[in-house]
């Protein structure tokens, strides 16, 4: 057999192979439609899609910083580049005014516009194909009915070449997606098949909470194992979660209905729109069966958590001595945080015992740098109670003694490295992020 004939049997595949990709990727464009009557859908219709739009965080993240709701050009930072968030107004020319139904369906369960172009997955339609199609219907109801057009174009990713060939998207879901409607595990009850539903799909929780590969895909094998997000870290929702205390099914439920835990602390950072501008919306039932999903899946033992040696262990090292502190960061924990942190026999709603919850026992000291700096306001947290932001008050190495003090003393856990450094880079992201 000759050297030409085996590059011409090479040639033939490769040309075969990309013809068969092209043919497996193309998907036509949809027709432009009228924008759609607001009254052409029923009330309960609507509200009901203005419920799982809320829960989705469409608005969240598909409105920019001072920008108008579901306007678009949120920027979502990848390893690759920015991806702005498309508008999804009822604008027809710039947001999806023009859209069917279908091809909003299409764009939900399989990640495609309605011109047919793939898109990028920072969408999170790895999660929402599991929707059922009159979720997804409502949702546009909502979007058409109730959301005001707004023109404004959506700007051009910076993502690099062959990156942003959306073609080459097509390649990435049949790697990575598994398409398809949720279906139920008949061994298990309608409330856990509830909030399997919820997390998978439209919540999309393992978005955030599950690390990612070197192509931006979650690490299927590693769900809910904890990840980096927005310059935050987002904790295991399995066994690995650090926090003394193991969550429950019912800790979840009033954490994601209050925003906070008595034995977990508060929802800080990208968690707090997730809780108040989010889940708030869905009914209690709803709470109450992803909060038995994630409990399920986490395997905390039945104990009572005021019994934990580790907890009261913290709670005996808050009764500090004014008369001997030993080191800059036990002073400065005692003026600055112990008048609100204090617990004494027990601790108590909105009073966050630091040394017990994950924010000081992760690998990293990020988000506890993160809520030092820059406190938490009204909008997060639970029930209007506030903490102050220090960035203004405290230098970078304050701020590290404090955190140093929580980690290696309080919490008797191996000290966190460099940490002055580390507070003073966050520092310079700055406030928010």
């Amino acid at each position: 057999m000759s050297p030409r004939f085996l590059l011409s049997i090479v040639a033939v595949v490769v040309i075969a192979g990309l013809a068969g990709f092209g043919f497996y990727a193309y998907r036509p464009s949809l027709p432009v439609v009228t924008v759609v009557e607001p009254s052409s859908f029923s009330p309960d219709m609507v509200e009901k899609g203005r419920i799982l739009a809320a829960a989705g965080y469409c608005a969240t993240c598909h409105t920019a910083a001072g920008g108008q709701s579901y306007a678009g050009n949120y920027p979502v930072e990848t390893g690759f580049g920015t991806i702005y968030a498309s508008n999804i107004t009822p604008d027809p020319v710039t947001g999806i005014g023009g859209w069917s139904p279908a091809a909003f369906r299409r764009a939900m369960h399989d990640g495609v516009r309605r011109d047919g172009a793939h898109l990028l997955p920072a969408f999170p339609f790895d999660h929402f194909t599991k929707m059922t199609d009159e979720d997804v219907d409502a949702i546009y109801a909502y979007l058409m009915a109730r959301v005001a057009p707004v023109a404004e174009k959506t700007r051009d990713n910076t993502l690099p070449f062959p990156l942003n060939q959306r073609i080459l998207q097509a390649g990435w879901k049949l790697l990575f997606v598994d398409f398809g409607r949720y279906r139920p595990d008949p061994g298990k009850s309608a409330q856990w098949n509830r909030g399997a539903y919820l997390v998978e799909g439209v919540t999309h929780c393992g978005a955030c909470h599950t690390p990612r590969n070197l192509l931006g895909a979650e690490k299927t094998g590693e769900a809910y194992a904890g990840a980096p997000i927005d310059k935050w870290i987002a904790p295991a929702l399995t066994a690995a979660n650090p926090s003394v205390v193991p969550w429950s099914a019912a800790d979840f439920t009033r954490y994601l209905a209050t925003g906070s835990g008595v034995y977990h602390g508060i929802a800080a950072g990208p968690m707090g729109p997730v809780v108040h501008a989010g889940l708030r919306e869905l009914p209690r039932s709803d709470i109450e069966a992803i909060g038995a999903y994630l409990g399920a899946a986490i395997g905390a033992p039945d104990t009572n958590p005021a019994d934990n040696p580790v907890v009261m262990a913290s709670l005996k090292a808050g009764r500090l001595d004014p008369a001997y502190r030993r080191d800059l960061g036990e002073r400065l924990y005692a003026t600055a945080c112990a008048a609100c942190h204090y617990n004494a026999s027990t601790v108590v709603e909105g009073r966050p015992e630091l040394a017990i919850n994950s924010s000081a026992r992760l690998a990293e000291p990020t988000n506890l740098i993160h809520v030092i700096l820059d406190g938490v306001d009204a909008k997060n947290g639970t029930g209007g109670i506030v903490m102050p932001a220090f960035r203004h008050a405290l230098s970078d190495a304050q701020i590290a003694a404090v955190a140093a003090y929580l980690r290696e003393t309080r919490a008797k856990l191996a000290p966190w490295p460099e940490l002055a450094a580390q507070v003073a880079r966050i520092r310079a992201e700055g406030a928010g992020h």
